[in-house]
């Protein structure tokens, strides 16, 4: 049947028909998509606990403190804590009777902060956690996502180059060219790649933790998002 021959009944009937497959194919994927993103929600939460705690393991809790956007790109920003002081509570279960004890923390001590940072690269924004301690020392960094050029950039995930942050302030987070103990050495044809971690992410991001020192919330006992914080930094 040519387009000529076809009646107005029979165009509306394949335009219903198309407009059923559309609906169905919408509510399929919005189905999906509802059963999907609470799983994906909660393993990328997960992978970022496990990342976060990677980076110090010897905190007890580590709680955001607020959010930067380098590169316009959202960033968090954590305080590490480890128990100073502990007591002993006993609580009775009701069904068993059974009394056991369970160790509450009273007093916290503040180890130092872990940050997200972005750093423009060769060919890719270049996504970087950075740990440092009260002051503002770093104490690692890692590589979370990049995207730079393989046998060259990609350089910056390996330990001989990440290594070199570890006791950096923030003064000598500047590359060289040269061979340096005293900042960075750059990765042999990868300096844009280099910088981009150095100069860029990490330097910024320990720059943006020692400027919004403030010293507020020194010791208090407080969990996760009951913190009363406003986005300053103890210094």
């Amino acid at each position: 049947m040519s387009i000529e021959e076809m009646s107005i009944k029979d165009i509306l009937k394949i335009a219903f028909n198309l407009v059923v497959i559309y609906v169905l194919g919408g509510l399929i994927i919005a189905f999906v998509y509802a059963k999907t993103s609470p799983v994906m929600y909660i393993k990328q939460k997960q992978e970022k606990e496990a990342a976060l705690k990677t980076m110090m393991p010897e905190a007890d809790k580590i709680e955001k403190l607020g959010d930067w956007e380098p590169h316009e790109k959202h960033a968090e920003y954590y305080i590490a804590k480890a128990c100073e002081e502990e007591k002993i509570e006993k609580i009775k279960d009701e069904q068993t009777g059974d009394i056991r004890e369970i160790k509450k923390c009273i007093k916290d001590k503040e180890l130092g902060y872990i940050v997200e940072s972005f750093g423009k690269g060769y060919s890719s924004y270049i996504n970087v956690l950075v740990s440092v301690d009260k002051n503002f020392v770093v104490k690692k960094i890692s590589i979370l996502h990049h995207a730079e050029t393989p046998g060259l950039g990609d350089e910056i995930e390996r330990d001989y180059f990440l290594n070199q942050f570890v006791g950096k302030t923030v003064d000598h987070l500047i590359v060289e060219k040269r061979e340096t103990q005293e900042n960075i050495q750059a990765i042999t044809g990868a300096t844009i790649s280099s910088r981009a971690v150095s100069e860029d992410a990490v330097r910024n991001a320990v720059k943006m933790l020692s400027e919004r020192g403030s010293g507020n919330t020194s010791g208090d006992n407080n969990k996760g998002e009951d913190v009363n914080y406003t986005g300053e930094v103890e210094g």
